[in-house]
């Protein structure tokens, strides 16, 4: 059996960071991950450019925690925001505020802060044991890894000791990057709260036009009613037609609105977001992602209003829909007259009845309120982050598990969400310091 000061269970930027306080205090870190090298995810989100965090004020910036933004705000006004770009810039990376208010590195990548972030840690000592898989505690309380040296080699048992051990393990979306939940039950079988993992920063399918007319939305086109028959069977999704031609292609400067109800306050961006195979993804459902999946989950579906053209006010798009067209077709009109084409304008054919469409009144409050109802989040692994996890109830202070003295947890495998823009891996990082620094203390004990 190895014995070792600190076992840290997960190479993503939580137990990167808690491997970073412990190192930078002469402590002797092991770092074990089940995938072949670390920061997987981290580098699957640096794709599109890395969000390190966001510049906005700190008062609206904790508001993106929702109901956690209490717990955390402790701990990153312990350490603002404004630090990250100090950490950055002394791993020898630049950043910049770009126009949204996000900070990215100069250069848009992740891979090169992570190299950096890496080599600084090995140059303190930490050392990495790639492919070992976590499976939980022996009977003694021992950590037990299963240990491939190769994705085609066999599996290894092995057992660790551990004076103190940070978890970092994630969430449950992107399994393939390494985060699947599968310490959920490990947790509960010590009797450690953690409330149920979901889809957060998530897609949704909206409602199949067929339920949707059933409901009571009459809806008809001169494009797809041959296809009626052939989905009626389903509940979810757009028309073949739609989903055939518009699947991944972007609804560009359009906003939504959600009303707000006792429970819930009303919800009004403007952005952009996806047509999927089945419904809708993209930073502007995001947004409104736990929100929708809430309503969800009280009431079976969700709604959302869309406005195509929120650079117009209403009554100048009735004008405009209201202006004579003459010979041409209403198609051409509306891409004449408001400039709608392309998805724009097939979203109405899609969801607005026949009789509607050829209503200047009823088209014109359509253009800026159609509704559209959602009825399912995607599944989990599909998700960018998600929601749930060990509560901070569970936890002292300085983030150990009350049931399990010694170990402590950080990152996204704690029951926080967030919005994407830079705020998950603000607080990511925040919590593995202080998880970090949890572990430096109890070491001192």
């Amino acid at each position: 059996m190895n014995h070792i000061p600190v076992a840290i269970i997960g190479a993503g930027p939580a137990g990167l960071m808690a491997a970073q306080v412990l190192s930078n205090a002469g402590v002797p870190v092991h770092i074990y991950d089940a995938m072949p090298s670390a920061g997987r995810k981290f580098l699957l989100a640096g794709i599109g450019g890395l969000n390190l965090t966001h510049s906005e004020p700190l008062a609206p910036f904790l508001t993106r925690y929702y109901e956690r933004q209490d717990v955390l705000a402790q701990i990153i006004t312990a350490q603002p925001v404004t630090e990250i770009g100090a950490w950055a810039k002394d791993l020898g990376i630049d950043t910049f505020v770009g126009t949204s208010g996000r900070v990215f590195p100069t250069n848009m990548k992740a891979a090169p802060l992570l190299r950096a972030w890496l080599q600084r840690l090995r140059s303190q000592g930490v050392q990495f044991h790639m492919r070992h898989r976590w499976t939980g505690w022996d009977g003694q309380g021992a950590l037990q890894f299963e240990r491939r040296t190769a994705s085609d080699a066999p599996v290894e048992h092995i057992t660790v000791n551990a004076k103190a051990t940070v978890l970092a393990l994630g969430g449950a979306s992107w399994q393939r990057l390494g985060s699947d939940g599968a310490w959920v039950p490990w947790l509960r079988a010590k009797g450690v709260d953690v409330a149920d993992l979901l889809p957060a920063n998530c897609g949704f399918d909206v409602q199949n036009r067929t339920a949707a007319s059933k409901a009571g939305d009459v809806r008809g086109s001169a494009t797809s009613n041959a296809a009626d028959s052939a989905e009626a069977a389903s509940t979810t999704g757009w028309s073949s037609h739609f989903a055939s031609k518009f699947a991944g292609q972007p609804f560009k400067t359009v906003a939504i609105h959600i009303e707000g109800n006792e429970h819930q306050p009303a919800f009004h961006r403007q952005g952009e977001f996806v047509a999927t195979q089945t419904g809708v993804e993209g930073s502007l459902i995001y947004a409104a992602s736990k929100l929708l999946r809430e309503r969800i989950a009280t009431h079976g579906s969700a709604s959302f209003h869309l406005d195509l053209l929120p650079q117009w006010d209403a009554a100048k798009v009735l004008r405009e829909v209201s202006h004579p067209r003459g010979s041409r077709s209403l198609s051409s009109h509306l891409s004449s007259r408001l400039n709608l084409e392309g998805i724009k304008l097939s979203i109405l054919y899609e969801l607005l009845s026949k009789d509607a469409m050829n209503n200047p009144r009823q088209l014109a409050t359509a253009i800026k309120s159609l509704p559209i109802t959602v009825t399912a989040t995607r599944p989990i692994d599909e998700a960018i982050s998600t929601a749930g996890g060990v509560r901070f109830e569970a936890m002292t202070e300085q983030y150990m598990l009350s049931k399990l003295p010694g170990v402590f947890c950080a990152g996204e495998m704690l029951d926080w969400e967030a919005p994407t823009g830079g705020y998950l891996l603000t607080a990511v990082m925040a919590t593995g310091r202080v998880a970090g620094e949890g572990a430096l203390a109890y070491l001192a004990h």
